[in-house]
C-alpha cells in the first residue's frame, strides 16, 4: 500500500473515530490531544498513524470500523504499515 492511500484510510478512520463521541473521549483521554489538536494534525502521517494503532487497540473497535466503512479488517494494519513507523517488527 502506498503512503498516500494510507493516509485516505487513516483520515476516514479518524472521522469514524470522531463520530462516535464516547470512543473519541477515550481517543483524547488516552492521547492527551485536544480537539484543536485532532484538527491540527489531521495531515500529518505521524500523528495518522497513532489514530490507526489506537484503533488497532482493540479487535472490537476494528471490526467496528472496518465494518462500518466497509474495508476488510486488515485494511487498518497494512494501512498502518505505510505509515512511519509502520515497518517497526511484530513481536505477537
Amino acid at each position: 500500500m502506498q503512503q498516500e492511500s494510507a493516509e485516505k484510510i487513516a483520515i476516514d478512520t479518524l472521522a469514524w473515530l470522531a463520530a462516535d463521541p464516547d470512543l473519541f473521549g477515550v481517543f483524547l483521554g488516552a492521547t492527551g490531544a485536544s480537539v484543536a489538536d485532532v484538527r491540527a494534525q489531521a495531515g500529518n502521517p505521524q500523528f495518522l498513524a497513532g489514530v490507526l494503532d489506537f484503533v488497532m487497540m482493540d479487535d472490537a473497535w476494528v471490526i467496528r470500523c472496518c465494518d462500518a466503512q466497509d474495508m476488510r479488517y486488515e485494511t487498518l494494519a497494512q494501512a498502518r504499515a505505510a505509515l512511519p513507523g509502520g515497518d517497526l517488527p511484530n513481536w505477537t
